[in-house]
């Protein structure tokens, strides 16, 4: 009965748009986004009710398995895209930018963003940076597409920080956060996420801006929150920052399922004779 009733809800609900984000904010309502990388996962979380679905860069770790955000590819994020959006009927879809497709140069950052349009079917696009991508955020946005804006912590630029070490706790970076926020928001971003910096400063960003921010590792006074999906899962275990918080522990879950059925077909318990035609 749960399940049909969420069901029922869950069609009555129409599609998220960005300007629904910014009612979340206006009306008080904290904002719910995960990650999602396939077609799979990304039906669940949308059917479950997650506002935002996040193709995030870190597919380049959770899927592929490189250490940083960096290798990954555009046309790599073009197909992770392409299978979330096939799953969503009601979560807004936003694409990460990938290291290398909008530094330093406005047309790139333009011409990957339409790519990822046109190619996916998503909704909009994220990129990291302050001061340094706003004059890429104004192209992409003359050609009518969503940008959310990313500051804190900023995986791309790790080889610069040297470290995933909480951001802004010195004066002057706080500053420039506080600045690079109001910058992105002139610019015409229609949201800001924010990565591990102090709660306190999260929340003054938050009540300063307009755009709703949403918040990792940046305490409660955000609009709303975003994490990896596989590490809220459990399904990857290793990884254990303050802020993560477990919903489930499917690497054990997992395991057991997959070593109970490695036993069946051992012993020639499976499959049994009602599972034969």
């Amino acid at each position: 009965m749960r399940y049909l009733y969420a069901m029922s809800i869950q069609k009555e609900q129409k599609r998220i748009t960005t300007n629904t984000i910014l009612e979340m904010k206006q009306n008080g309502e904290k904002i719910a986004m995960l990650t999602a990388y396939d077609y799979s996962m990304a039906k669940m979380l949308d059917e479950a009710g997650v506002d935002v679905l996040l193709v995030g860069d870190s597919a380049s770790n959770v899927m592929a398995g490189h250490e940083t955000t960096l290798p990954i590819t555009l046309d790599q994020m073009i197909y992770h895209a392409q299978s979330v959006v096939r799953a969503a009927k009601r979560s807004l879809v936003v694409v990460d930018l990938p290291f290398g497709s909008y530094q330093g140069n406005t047309k790139r950052a333009l011409d990957s963003s339409i790519r990822i349009m046109k190619e996916s079917g998503a909704h909009a696009v994220k990129l990291e940076g302050g001061s340094e991508v706003t004059d890429s955020i104004r192209r992409i946005l003359t050609a009518g597409i969503p940008v959310m804006g990313h500051l804190g912590l900023t995986p791309q630029s790790i080889y610069k920080f040297g470290t995933y070490a909480v951001r802004a706790k010195e004066e002057a970076e706080a500053n420039k956060l506080r600045t690079d926020a109001l910058l992105l928001e002139k610019a015409g971003c229609f949201s800001l996420v924010l990565e591990k910096i102090p709660a306190i400063l999260a929340e003054e960003v938050s009540k300063s801006l307009h755009i709703p921010t949403i918040g990792i590792g940046a305490g409660k006074g955000t609009d709303g929150q975003v994490l990896v999906s596989h590490d809220m899962l459990g399904i990857n275990h290793e990884f254990n920052p303050r802020f993560l918080r477990r919903y489930a522990r499917l690497h054990e879950i997992i395991q057991e399922a997959v070593q109970h059925y490695t036993k069946d077909v051992k012993e020639n318990k499976f499959p049994s004779d009602s599972e034969q035609y």
